[in-house]
């Protein structure tokens, strides 16, 4: 068969017709709710200059750290699933890879939310959002599967 030129917006067709949660949680949730709190914490270095990249959007950090914990993925592997899954890259609004925050950047961003002790209160913060709408927070785990090669034992007596 040959590739469509709309290929993504087939598949994006296809996912929401299955029950995307992601695009449930996105049309209900409004993550510009903790932009503030966010800013407060993520942005406290001053720039001294324009140069280099620009900081990632912290909401989207936020969202990132969300399709972590709810699939229970590490800092490698949520990397690894943006780059290969259509509906995360959809629910984050990146359209190329080099939107994308790598795991060094995901691990900092937790760690500073972690330090000022605002990680936890932001998730229960986003459990009472979730639970006015009258959905739950459910994690889960995305298992890796990776093969490999065991040493070969030989018990005999």
């Amino acid at each position: 068969m040959q590739e469509s030129l709309f290929e993504e917006e087939f598949t994006l067709e296809v996912l929401s017709a299955m029950g995307n949660p992601l695009e449930q949680v996105s049309a209900l949730v409004d993550f510009e709710l903790f932009r503030p709190t966010l800013e407060k914490f993520l942005l406290t270095e001053v720039c001294k200059t324009p140069a280099g990249r620009k900081p990632i959007d912290v909401v989207l950090m936020f969202k990132v750290i969300f399709l972590q914990r709810y699939y229970g993925l590490g800092d490698h592997q949520i990397e690894y699933q943006i780059i290969d899954r259509t509906s995360f890259r959809h629910f984050l609004n990146i359209h190329t890879v080099r939107e994308l925050p790598d795991e060094k950047t995901v691990w900092a961003c937790k760690n500073k939310l972690a330090q000022a002790g605002v990680f936890d209160t932001l998730f229960d913060d986003f459990r009472k959002v979730l639970d006015d709408k009258g959905l739950c927070f459910n994690e889960g785990k995305i298992i890796d599967a990776t093969f490999v090669e065991a040493p070969k034992r030989r018990n005999t007596r």
